[in-house]
């Protein structure tokens, strides 16, 4: 019996999305802030709408408006925005393109992260990793 292995997309998700996906370049642009139009590409892509993405980062309505009349945001809030593609994309991943299941995974309560949402786990680094964590162990049939 064949052992599943998630399908890897090519990464034109991260050129879509105007940002590097490792390396230099992306620590150079976290650094600086990334665009604020990342943040509606973000939105486009993922199919995730802004206001679940703003919460999921924890930006502040009244800071997102400031971040679109400046045109960047913060060091912080581009590593949580950074997060959640990363997050979106490993998940993205691991349903070999299908944004729908995707996209329903990261909005339920998931008994591997103590019944929380995915989405509402990405305001720290620990639980982002937690969750990269379990995309990886679903990835290899690892569930508990």
């Amino acid at each position: 019996m064949a052992s599943f292995k998630p399908q890897k997309h090519p990464d034109g998700f991260w050129q879509q999305l105007g940002m590097p996906a490792r390396g230099e370049r992306l620590y150079q642009a976290l650094e600086q802030g990334l665009s604020f139009d990342i943040y509606d590409r973000l939105a486009k892509l993922s199919g995730v709408d802004k206001s679940t993405i703003a919460q999921s980062a924890v930006i502040a309505p009244a800071t997102l408006r400031r971040r679109a009349k400046s045109g960047l945001f913060n060091k912080q809030e581009s590593d949580r925005l950074y997060r959640f593609a990363e997050v979106y994309k490993a998940a993205l991943d691991l349903f070999e393109g299908d944004g729908d299941a995707t996209r329903t995974w990261l909005t339920t309560a998931n008994r591997g992260l103590g019944q929380k949402r995915p989405l509402d786990m990405l305001a720290t680094m620990a639980e982002s990793e937690a969750v990269i964590n379990l995309i990886g162990r679903m990835e290899h049939g690892v569930f508990a």
